[in-house]
């Protein structure tokens, strides 16, 4: 499973947001229901069907799945009675019969569902609500047009709601170049967003705009509640777009409607500011009110804001290393991943502390478990602050696992390792690990996937190691890229023996192959 470092971050937030595919439990019996059950034996056929049909992946035993069923049902059945229907099915992906499907459609965890069009020849991912209401909504507007036309202000009022983010092209006339372009991008990013068109301003919410058309108005239920756009070349309207639908504080919180805007904010290249405190503290209207006005400042330097609430966000608060003690906590994690932490910040030193870190004058912070009192196993524990005693400075040639506590193929590769630094034991050779889940790891290595082995020669080389994690594969990697290298044996004869000369290697015999 590859995973760059923020896509390690994710997998971990995901925990908070999906069930993982690898737990098993019982079957649940079914019950009777307007969605349709589907598996590997009539997928196939039942897609070829529909030119619109959703399917979710789900396990009996998932407790996010649980708490859409019911939902996914009310919604099925509204939708079974749309013209034309649409139908709703849902796939057991926890049984090994339905692995060709899961793998099919690169479901990562439970519940995740797919829109699957053209009798299964397009698929996209889901990205709407998860109550009912907002399932219905947001599946009639994938099913029809991507852009709607709103002709009165009842079709306004049904497309703009205060739960969600709508994009409306205003224009006089449903053609040319401007109306094209508009159309294209919501073709293009209609499982993001709802879209609509219209010849009248006024209908809108927010209609006594003295904006002249062609225009664009994005409508959000956060911030200045709508923001206008006159540009139409495709690429800047794109990122108007981005720019215009995310919160200046990005919430996270148990709110559903606030997800897409989570997995956002920890997907940006830019520069994360985020703060964690109690959503029950009595100075939460105010932290609220200096991150706000921070955000602001700070727009235009690529800094995205975040407020936690450290139950629900227990995920990330745990990758980082973070504890409630330090509550309120501000965290900056910057473009190379370095983190800088403020603890116990009050609302009026939110701003100083971000002018600090912009002036460079804040110390980073690192990751890392205690440092083991004893490290006397054969393979030696490494964390973030012995990281630079144990592998850079040792003097000594380092062969270093990071691996996943979670991770099956790290916990088999252990009694090899053991073996290995056994045998080892005294040739200047170090074998270590380290969970990278839980100390931060230097920029220089690479994790490619769990485990990741790493060796740090003696005089400072570093290789990664991609052989069979076999005892004979990673000895031989060890021998060969250790310093100062294994030296050749050298052959002398009696006679030169006898007169203090050495004679050069014996030329190797080359041998005939059948």
């Amino acid at each position: 499973m590859a995973m760059s470092k923020l896509s390690i971050a994710l997998l971990l937030l995901g925990t908070i947001l999906l069930c993982s595919p690898s737990v098993k439990s019982s079957e649940v019996e079914e019950e009777a229901s307007p969605v349709v059950v589907l598996d590997n034996t009539n997928f196939t056929e039942e897609v070829g069907k529909h030119d619109f049909i959703v399917v979710e992946f789900y396990a009996p035993w998932c407790g996010h799945c649980k708490k859409l069923a019911p939902e996914y049902e009310k919604a099925a059945q509204v939708l079974s009675k749309h013209d034309p229907p649409i139908i709703l099915a849902k796939v057991d992906g926890s049984d090994k019969t339905n692995k060709p499907l899961t793998d099919k459609f690169n479901v990562k965890g439970f519940p995740t569902i797919k829109i699957i069009k053209s009798k299964g020849e397009v698929e996209q991912e889901y990205k709407g609500p998860r109550q009912s209401d907002g399932i219905v909504k947001y599946l009639k507007t994938q099913a029809g047009p991507a852009s709607i036309e709103i002709k009165s202000a009842e079709d306004a009022k049904s497309l703009v709601d205060d739960k969600s983010i709508s994009i409306v092209g205003v224009f006089p006339e449903f053609s040319g170049t401007e109306f094209d372009n508009f159309i294209a991008l919501s073709e293009k990013l209609r499982s993001d967003y709802t879209f609509g068109h219209t010849k009248d301003a006024k209908i809108l919410p927010h209609g006594d705009s003295s904006v002249d058309g062609p225009f664009v108005r994005l409508f959000k239920p956060f911030d200045e509640l709508f923001s206008d756009f006159q540009e139409f070349e495709v690429d800047e309207l794109e990122k108007f777009i981005e720019e215009a639908s995310m919160p200046l504080v990005v919430i996270f919180d148990s709110d559903e409607s606030n997800r897409p805007f989570i997995l956002r904010f920890f997907r940006s290249p830019n520069v994360k500011a985020m703060f964690f405190t109690s959503f029950q503290s009595d100075k939460l209207e105010d932290y609220k009110t200096e991150l706000h006005k921070a955000a602001v400042e700070y727009k235009s330097k690529n800094i995205s804001f975040l407020l936690g609430d450290p139950i629900t966000s227990q995920g990330a608060f745990q990758f980082y290393g973070l504890r409630d003690t330090w509550l309120p906590l501000f965290m900056i994690q910057d473009k190379t991943n370095r983190k800088y932490l403020g603890k116990n910040v009050e609302p009026d030193q939110i701003s100083f502390w971000i002018k600090e870190y912009m002036d460079g004058t804040l110390t980073p912070y690192k990751k890392s478990q205690p440092i083991p009192e004893t490290n006397d196993k054969p393979v030696k524990i490494v964390v973030g602050d012995s990281f630079s005693d144990i592998v850079y400075e040792s003097g000594k040639n380092v062969l270093l696992e990071f691996y996943a506590p979670w991770c099956k193929h790290c916990t088999k590769l252990d009694p090899i390792l053991e073996e290995i630094a056994i045998a080892l034991q005294n040739e200047n050779i170090v074998i270590a690990k380290m969970d990278a889940t839980l100390n931060d790891v230097p920029d220089e290595f690479e994790l490619s996937e769990f485990p990741t082995l790493y060796f740090f020669s003696a005089d400072k080389k570093v290789k990664v190691f991609k052989g069979g994690r076999t005892v004979e594969s990673i000895t031989n990697f060890i021998k060969k890229h250790k310093f100062p290298p294994t030296a050749e044996p050298e052959v002398t004869t009696e006679a030169e023996a006898e007169i203090g000369k050495v004679a050069q290697p014996k030329a190797e015999t080359v041998k005939d192959e059948l």
